[in-house]
């Protein structure tokens, strides 16, 4: 890379902006724009993301502290506080969902070789949700509670690479188990679930697109054995049996064969129960497919201590999903840095050292893999010397 050019500047060269010109004009986004572009605004939300700014006022001052390097960044528009904060509740947040998508399918097909927990050729997905408090009187259409608000974020993961594929925003409100109408399904993937998604009539959609799914039951299952198989209890298993459903509404509701396996974690003393549509998988495998389903809380915990989505610059519904897409790019980003540069650290460091280089003229590879980096003479060259030595 040429150190002449900002850590900023060469990490804008991994995003495919021609693609993002096809996302802004899919939805028109720029119809009677004159000075401040969707790709100025995009950059504007990746810095913000990038250097932790707590406020969109707080972004538009540090960014026009920084002169001249607007311009090298790739912001060439007149940025003001209304005309950012305009945008992010006026222009469509497709046009981020979109590029988004892409850099995902893009990350997708970097991380396809990375190995699961478990051995298994299908590809396996983990589903849940996360809330994110908001105040009442200024999100006043995402009420939640009675004296608060919030969004909930039905976020879809690839366990291979812990890559985000879909995701749902909707008010705190929505019941999790309402987010299984709009998940695209996959042929042969599984879907790893935890029971607040138990709903017969959703989960047999499952089963007509021919994918899997790995969900755990809940305790007043009411259903007949039809079948048996032994399990080897010293691996934990305590049964795997084939079942039809004995419930008047649930037998009708998913008319077809589901398999019950039994786990028992000796690490945590409890007993787990997991209902599944795969009838030819090993037992430990169902079971040990479910524990991977934790990986989606830790990037639930990832993306809120590392990217700025608990507060969000505007509090209309499209100014809260183009943050929340925004910072999903961000995320995907660093992790396709990661993987196309070969480096070891993991995301939070890597975001980290771009947080404080990101306007440093030096390379970007040599900052990210050393612990030490020289920083060119000029930047220091109306530096003071506190002590002569």
């Amino acid at each position: 890379m040429n150190t002449g050019r900002t850590v900023f500047s060469q990490l804008i060269d991994f995003l495919p902006e021609h693609r993002f010109r096809q996302c802004v004009r899919r939805y028109y986004g720029e119809r009677r724009v004159r000075t401040f572009s969707c790709w100025d605004q995009f950059l504007c939300l990746a810095f913000a993301q990038l250097t932790f700014r707590e406020s969109l006022r707080d972004t538009v001052i540090c960014l026009h502290a920084l002169g001249s390097k607007l311009y090298h960044a790739g912001i060439r528009g007149h940025l003001s506080h209304s005309t950012f904060a305009d945008a992010n509740e006026k222009r469509d947040w497709r046009i981020y969902a979109d590029f988004a998508q892409i850099l995902i399918a893009q990350a997708r097909e970097l991380y396809q070789s990375e190995s699961l927990c478990i051995e298994l050729e299908n590809t396996a997905y983990a589903f849940d949700s996360t809330t994110v408090d908001l105040c009442l009187s200024l999100f006043p259409w995402a009420q939640f509670r009675r004296h608060k608000s919030a969004v909930k974020l039905h976020t879809l993961i690839d366990l291979r690479g812990n890559i985000p594929c879909f995701i749902h925003i909707t008010s705190g409100r929505v019941a999790d188990v309402n987010a299984l109408d709009h998940l695209p399904l996959e042929p042969g993937a599984f879907y790893i679930m935890d029971r607040g998604y138990m709903d017969f009539a959703r989960l047999y959609r499952f089963t007509q697109a021919a994918a899997f799914f790995v969900i755990r039951a809940k305790g007043n299952l009411d259903f007949a054995r039809r079948s048996y198989r032994k399990v080897d209890r010293n691996t934990g298993l305590r049964s795997d049996q084939t079942i039809l459903l004995a419930g008047p509404k649930s037998s009708t509701l998913y008319p077809d064969p589901l398999r019950r396996i039994a786990f028992y974690a000796r690490d945590i003393n409890k007993r787990f129960v997991f209902l599944t549509n795969n009838l030819t998988l090993p037992a430990l495998t169902i079971a040990q497919l479910y524990k991977c389903r934790w990986q989606v809380e830790l990037f639930f915990k990832w993306i809120k201590q590392n990217l700025h989505i608990k507060a969000f610059y505007g509090t209309t519904p499209n100014a809260v999903k183009v943050q929340v897409w925004s910072a999903i790019s961000i995320y995907v980003l660093v992790a396709i840095v990661k993987k196309q540069l070969g480096i070891s650290r993991n995301l939070s460091e890597i975001l980290q050292i771009l947080s404080i280089s990101l306007f440093e003229k030096i390379d970007m590879y040599e900052a990210l893999t050393t612990n030490s980096v020289k920083i060119e003479p000029e930047a220091l060259s109306n530096q003071l010397m506190l002590f002569n030595i």
